[in-house]
């Protein structure tokens, strides 16, 4: 089970589609109930998320000026481009930790980083504290609602992915508050 849970998280690091946050999540409440290592299960899929992170970073590397051909300028591809570079930049570290948490925001990020060259030693370095700040977050999710509901497995499952969900949408409303301009009285 540990190489499955380390597969998905490696591949969802750069194939959004294949979503890994609710297995871990139930990976967590079986934690809890101990049919499963607790501390197996973080670092399987925190090392499942870090080496995922390379592969996006490596493709952008590789194939930079093919990708930079398929974003014209004046395209809303070629400007959330332009910049995440400009964020890589000027505090990349900030930007890998945070977008591990975005499922297509980590992807778009790490790709970014290969293209404009990002820092490899310093890439390493913030990866792997975001693959396991993510993993420690996911499964303790699914461990809270496993530790809550310990006597009925499915209630603990839909607490835990409750938890995980309800912890994404504050975290996106956090974004997009921020994002927000700045009303000014007058």
């Amino acid at each position: 089970m540990y190489a499955i849970l380390l597969a998905l998280s490696l591949l969802d690091s750069f194939l959004p589609l294949i979503p890994s946050e609710p297995v871990i999540v139930i990976a967590g409440v079986y934690a809890a109930a101990g049919d499963t290592n607790l501390t197996l299960v973080i670092l399987a899929t925190g090392v499942g998320a870090f080496l995922g992170d390379q592969i996006p970073y490596g493709a952008g590397r590789l194939l930079e000026s093919r990708l930079l051909k398929r974003l014209p300028p004046g395209t809303k591809r070629r400007a959330t481009h332009d910049l995440l570079a400009r964020q890589l930049a000027t505090r990349g570290g900030y930007l890998l930790l945070f977008t591990r948490f975005i499922p297509v925001g980590r992807y778009l990020a790490t790709l970014t980083a290969g293209m404009v060259g990002y820092s490899f030693r310093n890439y390493i370095v913030f990866t792997a504290i975001g693959g396991m700040a993510w993993s420690i977050y996911m499964v303790l999710t699914g461990y809270i609602g496993g530790v809550a509901f310990r006597d009925n497995q499915l209630l603990a499952v839909g607490a835990g992915l409750a938890l995980a969900l309800l912890s994404a949408a504050v975290i996106e409303l956090a974004r997009r508050l921020r994002r927000r301009p700045a009303v000014t009285p007058g």
